[in-house]
Formats: structure tokens, C-alpha cells, sequence
């Protein structure tokens, strides 16, 4: 793979960058926010890893601006860091993941796996694009049309939407989502989830649409449904 590597701490930089090439990746690396972005646009990487402290613009800047001029590369976002409201604020710029300092080399080889495997899953169906009651899907672009307006999707959106079409019309648990799309055990201390469903759900739903008129509908203490189309 080609990864880009952005972090401006030298050891962190060089421990991460030399375990990857031993695998067998090319990397690139960058040190400071302003080339971070110039860098993220030149080419499309397979992977980027970037760390949130960064001289200059933060790794938050970073990634809004990448994600605003249209690279879609996957995003893992390293900092040290911790508590939800951080991993919230990540994910919402367009983090595909989050990994909290210290952690080991192996952990970050497995995170980078299963998101690839999440991406994969996406661009493996032979579908170009798929209706979603009124909206239409462009797996490709990883877009919802809906009437005169196009919402960009992140890539945790994405992976989201394309578990429950994957499953639609079934019943899916928190439990099955966070498993399937973080890749994590459920957490019951975390909201993510509902969070998510809920960003789905404004970009999905017309304007003012009632709760239980909505096209995921919650199924009290099991989860989420999808709404067949047939259903609607």
C-alpha cells in the first residue's frame, strides 16, 4: 500500500514509518499541518495515519480541508487524547478511526486491516447506486442525492448505510453495528451509534420528517431496521 504518515514527533515518526516499510508498504511522510494537506491531494493513498497535534494547522484542520477539496482516502487519526467528546470530534471531520497514544504496532497493523476490509466491502458490490426511499446512493462517489441536494458522506456514514442495506429489512443491534462497523466491542458507556443513525437519518429523511416515519426505523431494545423498499 501507499500510506502517508503524518506526525510531527521525530521517534513517534520513525517507529511508525519503519514498521511499515518492513512490511512491505511505501511511505510518505510529513511533519507539519500546511504540507499535510498540499501532500494528501497530490495522490490518492490507500491509507493515511495522522495525528492530531501538529505545528501549524492541527490534524483536525488537516483533515476538514483534505475531506473539502474531495480526498477520500481512508483516514486513521492518532492522538493522545482521550475520552469520547475527542473520538466524536475526529470521527465528525472525517476520521475513519481513532487510536488513542500509546499503542503497539500490532494494534495499528489490525486497525488498518479492518478498516480496509470495511472499505473493500464497499467497493466490491457491483452496484454503482442503490435507492434509499427517496435518495439515491452512488457507491462509487459515496453520495446521497435526495430532490436538488447532494450530501457527501464520511467514511463511518458510509460503512453504516452499507450494513444496514446489506441487512435490510432486518433488525440490527447496537452490538452487531459497533462489531461490524468500528470493529470494537459495544461499549454501553458510548452513544456513537445513535449518533450516527441520527446523521444518516437527516440526510435521508425530507425536512421535518416524524420519528416514526423515518427510513431506519428504532426497534426499542434491539436496534436498528432499514426500511424495505417495498415498504415504502
Amino acid at each position: 500500500m501507499l500510506i502517508l504518515v503524518v506526525e510531527d514527533d521525530d521517534s513517534v515518526l520513525r517507529f511508525i514509518s519503519r514498521g511499515l516499510r518492513e512490511e512491505g508498504h511505501t511511505v510518505d511522510v510529513c511533519q507539519d499541518g500546511e504540507a499535510a494537506i498540499t501532500q494528501g491531494g497530490l495522490q490518492p493513498y490507500d491509507m493515511i495515519l495522522l495525528d492530531w497535534s501538529l505545528p501549524g494547522q492541527d490534524g483536525l484542520s488537516v483533515l476538514r480541508a483534505w475531506r473539502s477539496r474531495g480526498v477520500i482516502s481512508p483516514v486513521i487519526m492518532l492522538t493522545a487524547r482521550d475520552g469520547q467528546d475527542a473520538e466524536l470530534l475526529g470521527l465528525d471531520a472525517g476520521a475513519d478511526d481513532y487510536i488513542t497514544k500509546p499503542f503497539s504496532f500490532e494494534i495499528l497493523l489490525a486497525r488498518m486491516r479492518a478498516l480496509l476490509r470495511r472499505v473493500s466491502s464497499v467497493h466490491d458490490q457491483p452496484l454503482q447506486q442503490v435507492s434509499v426511499g427517496e435518495a439515491v446512493l452512488d457507491l462509487r462517489a459515496r453520495t446521497l442525492q435526495r430532490g436538488g441536494e447532494r450530501h457527501e458522506l464520511s467514511s463511518r456514514e458510509f460503512a453504516l448505510l452499507d450494513h444496514l442495506l446489506k441487512h435490510r429489512g432486518e433488525v440490527v443491534s447496537r452490538t452487531r453495528i459497533m462489531d461490524r462497523v468500528w470493529q470494537v466491542s459495544f461499549d454501553t458507556t458510548t452513544n456513537i451509534v445513535d449518533v450516527y443513525i441520527r446523521y444518516l437519518r437527516q440526510k435521508l429523511d425530507a425536512p421535518g420528517c416524524a420519528s416514526q416515519d423515518s427510513l431506519i426505523e428504532t426497534v426499542r431494545g434491539k436496534g436498528y431496521r432499514l426500511k424495505a423498499q417495498e415498504e415504502l
